[in-house]
């Protein structure tokens, strides 16, 4: 159940993400929202402590941890892309965005094999 709630976080997250460079780009007024403001903030601490939590009750913590560490650089650049992503308006921006998506593809490739690149 844990796992199924972690997925539902993660797209949301994803779906977030991408909604907002969208609303960026098409109309920015939107994002003065607060709610806009406040919900990927929200999503995404869920979807951290769901992780935590995962880690934690799957007893992953006793046996390699390279890829959690892995997972944990891939977030923090995932999240410096997604910052430079929503704070440019140039062609940067693009390139952040596939920065950021490159991220968390790997975040994902990672979390389903459990191999870190380290």
């Amino acid at each position: 159940m844990l796992k199924l709630i972690h997925l539902i976080f993660i797209f949301s997250a994803l779906a977030s993400f991408v909604s907002r460079v969208a609303l960026s780009v098409l109309k920015p007024e939107i994002l003065q929202n607060k709610i806009v403001k406040i919900a990927p903030h929200v999503i995404d601490t869920f979807l951290l402590l769901s992780g935590i939590t995962l880690v934690i009750n799957g007893n992953w913590m006793e046996g390699e941890m390279g890829w959690i560490f892995s997972k944990i650089i891939l977030l923090l650049a995932y999240i410096g892309f997604g910052v430079i992503t929503m704070r440019l308006s140039d062609s940067r921006r693009w390139i952040a965005l596939a920065g950021s998506l490159t991220c968390f593809v790997f975040i994902f490739i990672i979390a389903i094999t459990k191999n870190g690149f380290i």
